[in-house]
């Protein structure tokens, strides 16, 4: 079908999709990072101090996603939508209220849980089970909404954060958000059924059967995936997470650093709708052991650069897997496990990605606290990804002979 086509008979639930995942900006770390350097210094806290409650808060939220991401299984995005935006925009009111830092876990985990997970899940689980033959396709378009929110959210409000204060910014991120409730009720009012889309025999997967969550839990390929999911959460979050710092150490500027995110923004674009059309021809199991390698490359980047020069040549390679990132791995849970059971599986592996950024900020920022530099912590990471990588390709290689299987 060609894409204007596609774009125009789809464009209501398309444009829901990219809604969900640009909401999902005001709960993400490159969002709440922005503020960093207010929030340790209006509750006197440290590097290590904020990650460790930025990594208590990001926990809880992700043990409450293993319950709360199954709800998709049983409910319609337009029923779960609406209420999990409105818990946003009082969570982004809760943090231009709090006083205390002791409320800042509970912050963190209402604004996490909401954006990062079941804004993030709610989008990517309609996609992957509405769409079929075109998933590729429709998780590209529809996670453009990360990319709107990671190219100009950040840089908007670095540029107002000199002339307003932080607390009023959270206020403004409230009513952007209570916008959108009644943006997804009107592009929603004829939505799909998702219990009848997921019951096709064309997305059956391995073994030409849909699997429960139990049973992709007892299955190899699963535990094989696990490293790969914490590894990008982990550490993308904990370099966002210490942008702040980050800036300081390169010696750039912070507004200098988060002008360079459009262009990691635009690289992301393109990697995503790259990806989005080669899973559609040439399938998730050859591509997926592959999408980690540039992040690597990325690291080492951050961990080399004397300036902006490297530092954007590793927003660059960061934005290549972040990218293939947005439509590879959703497609992967569909492709491998069937669609029936898909909102519970894909809960367990958004928990998992939750944790995995609830750990990430919580490490790096003890590291920095321990005096093991930024820099070194970077060579690790990329050390890591290469880890995750031959993970994968031994998981997919051995599970990819039960795909053929499938009618």
């Amino acid at each position: 079908m060609p894409i204007l086509t596609f774009l125009r008979d789809n464009a209501p639930w398309l444009t829901a999709g990219v809604l969900l995942t640009f909401f999902s900006s005001f709960g993400q770390t490159y969002f709440i990072s922005i503020f960093a350097g207010e929030i340790r210094e209006t509750f006197g806290l440290s590097h290590g101090q904020w990650g460790g409650v930025y990594m208590l808060g990001t926990t809880a939220s992700a043990l409450v996603m293993v319950w709360a991401g199954g709800l998709t299984d049983h409910f319609r995005v337009r029923r779960l939508a609406p209420l999990v935006l409105a818990m946003m925009v009082g969570a982004c009111l809760f943090m231009a209220a709090n006083p205390v830092w002791w409320l800042l876990p509970l912050v963190i985990f209402a604004l996490r849980f909401t954006g990062q997970g079941m804004m993030s899940h709610l989008a990517v689980v309609a996609m992957a089970r509405w769409f079929v033959a075109a998933r590729g396709k429709a998780l590209s378009i529809a996670t453009l909404g990360f990319a709107l929110g990671e190219a100009f959210l950040p840089l908007i409000f670095v540029s107002l954060l000199r002339v307003h204060d932080w607390r009023v910014l959270w206020v403004a991120a409230g009513i952007v958000a209570a916008i959108g409730i009644p943006l997804l009720l009107l592009l929603l009012r004829r939505e799909r059924t998702p219990q009848s889309w997921a019951q096709t025999s064309q997305s059956l997967g391995m073994d030409a059967r849909h699997w429960t969550r139990n049973q992709s839990l007892r299955h190899y390929l699963f535990w094989f995936m696990v490293p790969a999911l914490l590894g990008p959460s982990a550490f993308n979050t904990a370099f966002f997470f210490h942008q702040v710092h980050i800036a300081e150490v390169k010696a750039v500027s912070h507004v200098a650093l988060v002008a360079m995110f459009p262009i990691y923004t635009a690289v992301g674009i393109g990697a995503m709708i790259l990806s989005g059309w080669a899973l559609d021809r040439i399938g998730t199991a050859r591509l997926l052991p592959f999408m980690q390698l540039p992040m690597v490359v990325a690291f080492l980047c951050f961990a080399m650069a004397d300036g902006p020069g490297l530092l954007l040549a590793g927003f660059v390679f960061l934005a290549m897997t972040t990218g293939a990132n947005s439509t590879l791995p959703n497609a992967f849970w569909a492709e491998f496990y069937g669609t029936a059971h898909l909102g519970s599986i894909k809960a367990m592996a958004a928990a998992l990605m939750v944790f995995g950024s609830a750990i990430g900020p919580g490490l790096t920022g003890l590291g920095i606290d321990l005096g093991l530099g930024i820099e070194a912590q970077f060579v690790i990471i990329a050390g890591y990804f290469i880890f995750t990588s031959v993970m994968m390709a031994i998981g997919v290689s051995r599970a990819r002979p039960s795909l053929s299987l499938t009618p």
